[in-house]
């Protein structure tokens, strides 16, 4: 009984295949606010086992969108664990404006794919919950494995965004050019007395200034104070340290996703 329910509706598969993870979604239809069915997130090392094991047994799809950063080899892998559906999936390309949103990257199509879908999530969720007011401009903020903060106008403007190394590579990066420098990670402090906690807030308050830094051009350039919204497997880990109300959107490639999909 409960197969033949999924034969009745139109799910829908989005997939995030970032550096580090593909993430993946089912949804019950491909469009905003459709009920989740069933979702995951697997390493990329891990990704050739999708077919035989988190994706055995779900429905097959009738639609598939991904965006992915990932690279040609990592994409042609993950579609041959798409071959148990006999179903294509559409990889996200930036364009010059879809779902509301104009892209003011000098190359549009340069633009990383995740970065764009995620706007688009944030620019209807905006509009979502400013519905009796005027619409707000935003700051978007990724933190992965890079950290990326978008500005984008009240009128969907994509206006241009900010892109600096996550807390891992920053780490790495003072390991690989500093004598001796291999300590654990430490805790956020405002005045770190040992080298683990010094790091650890050094990259979090990097990223925090960035966020408010771009928060400051938003504000001015806009003339308009900015929603932010902060996504990404790192987001939680900053929210204490923001000095700006933020907003923690766990899925907001997806939300973007279904924008696209229901569109398309």
């Amino acid at each position: 009984m409960g197969d033949s329910l999924f034969v009745l509706t139109m799910t829908f598969l989005a997939l995030d295949v970032g550096n580090t993870r593909l993430k993946w979604a089912l949804y019950e239809a491909p469009r905003p606010g459709a009920q989740l069915l069933n979702h995951g997130a697997v390493f990329l090392e891990n990704i050739d086992r999708l077919a035989e094991e988190e994706w055995k047994d779900l429905p097959a799809p009738n639609k598939m969108i991904g965006c992915i950063v990932a690279g040609e080899a990592i994409r042609r892998r993950v579609e041959e664990q798409m071959e148990l559906w006999d179903v294509g999936v559409r990889w996200v390309v930036p364009s010059l404006q879809e779902a509301g949103v104009t892209n003011g990257y000098d190359h549009p199509t340069r633009l990383g794919a995740d970065r764009w879908v995620a706007m688009i999530g944030a620019h209807a969720r905006m509009h979502a919950q400013t519905r009796q007011q005027p619409p707000r401009p935003m700051v978007v903020v990724m933190v992965g494995t890079a950290v990326t903060v978008e500005a984008i106008s009240a009128d969907g403007h994509f206006l241009g965004g900010l892109i600096l190394p996550g807390h891992g590579i920053m780490l790495r990066a003072l390991e690989s050019g500093t004598a001796g420098l291999r300590v654990p990670t430490g805790e956020v402090r405002p005045f770190p007395t040992n080298t683990s906690d010094a790091l650890t807030s050094g990259g979090t308050y990097a990223i925090a200034g960035a966020v408010e830094r771009m928060m400051q051009h938003v504000r001015s350039h806009c003339q308009a104070e900015p929603l932010c919204y902060m996504t990404g497997g790192a987001g939680w880990k900053m929210l204490p340290s923001m000095s700006t109300p933020v907003e923690l959107v766990d899925t907001l490639i997806f939300d973007g996703l279904l924008e696209i999909a229901s569109t398309r």
